[in-house]
């Protein structure tokens, strides 16, 4: 749509929740298309082409984690869970699958558009002043969100990547949860370190130990990129 910033795919099974989250993106000037059931997911996907994906965990006929792993394996557009309060599983299981973020039910309109514009960031922000971060078995390339490890290029999505170029930017420093999910998230996080642990334990799985460098747990403190 012509003068919109951004193409949001909302899937929840509650029309009147999809209906206020539509008013919402609206009012910030998103464009944004309705499913309410997992199995009409993909044909809404491809056709849509949405910038940001708002998937339900619930969901009739294929449940939200199913609909993530499929919209993984068909690229990286962000994925902002929609969960129950206290679904603390389904929270964890969804970022180690990929999702970008969640938000829990019932939320209000300022953190909802809070979220989607942090997790969007990277579509607008300025490459201009970001750089390509190299060590012998491992580049990071801000510009083209590349990661290259032992000569394969690793797929990770955004938040991932994200925590990533951070840590590797501000080498041998000590981060606090709190202060990671500030800086990479964008805003005052309302939800737990557990993101970040879980967003760290994926980094650590797709990119081991290296020759020169590590992601190293700073106990009773939080993480560094340590350069040995």
């Amino acid at each position: 749509m012509e003068g919109t910033i951004g193409k949001i795919l909302v899937v929840d099974d509650d029309e009147n929740i999809c209906e206020l989250i539509k008013m919402y993106l609206n009012s910030a000037n998103y464009d944004s298309k309705v499913v309410y059931n997992g199995k009409d997911v993909q044909e809404a996907f491809v056709e849509y082409k949405p910038d940001l994906v708002l998937l339900d965990i619930m969901l009739p006929n294929i449940d939200g984690i199913d609909v993530l792993k499929w919209i993984r394996k068909e690229g990286e557009t962000p994925v902002i869970m929609l969960t129950a309060k206290g679904d603390t599983f389904d929270k964890v299981l969804a970022l180690e699958l990929g999702a970008d973020d969640y938000i829990v039910k019932p939320f209000e309109p300022k953190e909802l558009l809070a979220r989607v514009k942090a997790v969007l960031r990277r579509y607008t922000s300025d490459p201009s002043n970001k750089e390509v971060i190299s060590y012998s078995d491992l580049s990071v390339d801000a510009n083209s969100y590349n990661v290259v490890y032992k000569g394969t290029e690793i797929k990770m999505p955004p938040k991932e990547f994200e925590l990533l170029y951070y840590l590797a930017s501000n080498k041998n420093k000590v981060f606090t949860r709190e202060q990671l999910l500030c800086e990479v998230w964008g805003y005052d996080y309302p939800g737990d370190s557990r993101t970040v642990d879980v967003h760290v334990k994926r980094l650590r799985e797709k990119l081991p130990e290296g020759s020169t460098w590590q992601i190293e747990t700073v106990w009773g403190v939080g993480y560094k990129f340590e350069v040995k």
